[in-house]
């Protein structure tokens, strides 16, 4: 077989060696099917609600009146509005990062063109192959470092979350207490 010495079919070949590679690597990787979006955590409205029958038959006007009194005083000792617009009704937080695969491509791209360019003329294709299949292992790593880190900050973020409703849980709490004890002081049997 006589060896090619033009340094345009010198580069045909490098060419066909790095697509060769690509496709062959192509056909090798399985692509995940990459999920929809889906919320981490949702944070639920909190319950404020106070059912207070009168006792000592309080006229419609007399209740209307002691209920929103006894709300406004409730906001002022707790300092928990349920009707502001800043209490979350419904926080949604999805997390997402590149697609899997994404590195693991990039790596082996970059490491086909750098084998190529670091070998010499008469042994670029192997050097393309070689970068090739290197690029591809460092790729795949940083592509599995980077789902570790999403899969960690999807945990953090539904920590925060968890503890965001527990405070609003409590405000909602502490927000009924001091409405019950108000209506309970003007007569009315609350539950």
């Amino acid at each position: 077989m006589q060896v090619p010495s033009s340094p345009r079919v010198w580069r045909i070949a490098v060419l066909g060696a790095v697509c060769f590679s690509l496709a062959a690597l192509a056909g090798c990787a399985t692509v995940e099917p990459q999920p929809q979006p889906v919320p981490v955590a949702y944070v639920r409205p909190p319950s404020t609600t106070v059912y207070a029958y009168p006792m000592y038959n309080q006229p419609p006007a007399q209740q209307r009146r002691d209920r929103y009194q006894c709300t406004v005083w409730a906001v002022h000792q707790t300092g928990f509005d349920p009707s502001s617009p800043g209490v979350p009704i419904y926080d949604r937080v999805a997390v997402q990062g590149p697609p899997p695969g994404t590195d693991t491509a990039i790596g082996a791209v970059a490491g086909a063109l750098f084998g190529a360019a670091i070998s010499n003329p008469w042994d670029q294709g192997t050097g393309a192959m070689f970068g090739a299949v290197t690029g591809a292992m460092i790729g795949n790593a940083a592509d599995q470092a980077n789902a570790q880190t999403n899969a960690e900050n999807a945990g953090a973020v539904q920590a925060e979350v968890r503890a965001q409703q527990r405070e609003l849980d409590h405000k909602a709490r502490d927000f009924r207490r001091a409405v019950s004890a108000c209506l309970r002081a003007r007569g009315y049997s609350v539950r």
